[in-house]
């Protein structure tokens, strides 16, 4: 499939409605027309979900490729610095092996899943205006296109680009298709790529704005304005524009307070008051084996996570204070043994993990030191909606913007204390550090708030640090396979080359 060429027949497809949920099956046909596809905005309606239903879609027939939920477990989670998946074959995925040959399909993914998304936003956002409905519902629906397609161009250059920080603008960017066109494209810089995503973001907020359109607050998993304030935020945070992160992080949160303790300790796979953007999931609308709670839920059946449970690096672990709740989302192994080589629990740190997490820990479910029970599964085998966007993000962007900006350190101070004792997650939480502290405390509650949900490794390349795993010899959790320190020059800068696949088909494209 040549992935710049995905246009109007998806989104065809995409007109046929699930007889289980309001949600859409995709079966992609040829058997409708542009004009018909386009001819209401209902029907543009249920094309703007099918591009919700392309961040759960299986790609490839291949069990790892899952829409979404592949970035943030195989990108996000696996590459980065806190992360533990006690499953050795991981290691040439694990150790960024991969970023560097332009032939395997790990380096592909992304490349074909979110031009996929930004094939058909094009569609959209191009005939939109040609449907029948009313103005304001066809200004709703450019808005949301135009968020997926910011969204995923924002994806792009964080995987496929240079940081910011070490080339600013003038890097080398990825192909800008802003249409139908389907010739050869030469690459944008990386200046010209947050250009457009800006663009298409600034016009999305007007367009939300003016539409005069109220959103359905249950379908979670469709942008609305807070979404692009949201993505907004996060991608200026990459373009370390920090005045423009820190305004687009406040204005995200509008609307969406922190969860309870009762709702951080509910498992993760549930939207509630805090989630601004979602993935959907549902038991009728199944991925079985083969989606993100298979990989991540503590609970799932699937050998991936039954047998080979993530963990939380014993380093990062050890600096959650004793009062936080979020550190009784790990198994403290305490003085019980467990196997210095592979993780696995004796027997009496078994015994006691299943007694004190009965209903968290099957009775034929493999025990390891520092395992996480944070995401579970909502159904088996690995049903369960997961966060794009939460509020905490918004205040650790805000907080890490302010930490850039003269004379904002004590609200960067007042965010922390916000998120982390007013929230209840750390009743006593203080936070007076100033310059290069201040900004590392911000860091290390990034890690600690968003581990597992797919942001270690996009974090600490925009970090431009060490990724460093310690060994259990080392005093660290590592399978010896993993624990190697990268720093930030080596697999090509931490960047994805352009896969071949692309390359093969645009001609225009020179230079990698």
């Amino acid at each position: 499939m040549r992935i710049s060429l995905y246009t109007i027949i998806l989104c065809a497809g995409m007109m046929t409605a699930s007889c289980s949920s309001d949600y859409l099956d995709v079966n992609p046909t040829s058997s409708m027309g542009q004009e018909e596809v386009f001819g209401s905005t209902e029907k543009v309606e249920q094309a703007v979900n099918g591009l919700s239903k392309l961040m759960t879609t299986q790609y490839f027939n291949n069990r790892y490729f899952n829409g979404e939920g592949t970035i943030k477990t195989f990108f996000g989670n696996f590459l980065g610095n806190d992360y533990e998946k006690y499953y050795s074959a991981l290691a040439e995925i694990v150790n960024g092996v991969h970023m560097v040959n332009a032939s395997r399909n790990y380096d592909y993914y992304p490349w074909f899943y979110y031009y996929k998304l930004i094939a058909d936003a094009n569609t959209i956002i191009l005939h939109v205006d040609e449907a029948d409905g009313a103005e304001g519902e066809k200004q709703f629906l450019k808005a949301q296109a135009l968020t997926y397609r910011a969204y995923s161009y924002s994806m792009l250059v964080q995987i496929y680009c240079n940081r910011w920080k070490d080339h600013q603008g003038d890097a080398r960017g990825v192909v800008l298709r802003l249409d139908e066109s389907k010739g050869d494209m030469p690459l944008a810089t990386l200046g010209q790529c947050y250009e457009q995503i800006y663009k298409d973001l600034d016009q999305a907020i007007n367009l939300f704005q003016s539409s005069g359109v109220k959103p359905d607050d249950t379908k979670n998993y469709l942008p609305r304005l807070n979404v692009a304030y949201a993505v907004y935020a996060r991608a200026a945070l990459n373009r370390e524009d920090w005045t423009t992160a820190a305004k687009y992080a406040a204005l995200a949160r509008e609307g969406y307070p922190l969860m309870s303790n009762e709702e951080y300790q509910s498992g993760f796979c549930t939207p509630n008051k805090e989630w601004i953007w979602s993935v959907y999931s549902s038991e009728t609308e199944s991925l079985f084996f083969f989606q993100y709670f298979c990989y991540e839920g503590y609970n799932s059946e699937n050998a991936w996570s039954r047998d080979r449970p993530s963990a939380i690096s014993k380093e990062l672990y050890e600096q959650i204070p004793a009062t936080d709740i979020r550190r009784d989302l790990f198994l403290d192994p305490k003085t019980d043994a467990y196997s210095t080589s592979t993780g696995k629990a004796g027997t009496a740190l078994q015994t006691r993990a299943r007694q004190t997490y009965a209903d968290k820990i099957g009775a034929t479910f493999s025990v390891f030191a520092y395992m996480q029970l944070k995401q579970k599964a909502a159904a088996q085998p690995g049903v369960g909606h997961f966060s794009l966007f939460r509020s905490s993000e918004m205040y650790l962007i805000e907080a890490e913007a302010d930490c850039h900006i003269p004379g904002k350190e004590a609200e960067a101070q007042q965010l922390l204390v916000a998120l982390n004792k007013e929230s209840g997650r750390d009743p006593q939480y203080t936070c007076t550090k100033t310059g290069d502290e201040l900004l590392e405390e911000v860091r290390l509650y990034n890690r600690i708030e968003l581990w597992g949900e797919g942001h270690d490794w996009f974090n600490y390349k925009r970090w431009g640090i060490p990724i460093v795993r310690k060994s259990f010899a080392q005093g660290g959790n590592f399978l010896d396979k993993f624990a190697i320190t990268l720093a930030p020059t080596d697999n090509n800068n931490w960047t994805w080359v352009i896969p071949e696949q692309e390359t093969d088909y645009n001609k225009a494209i020179v230079g990698n």
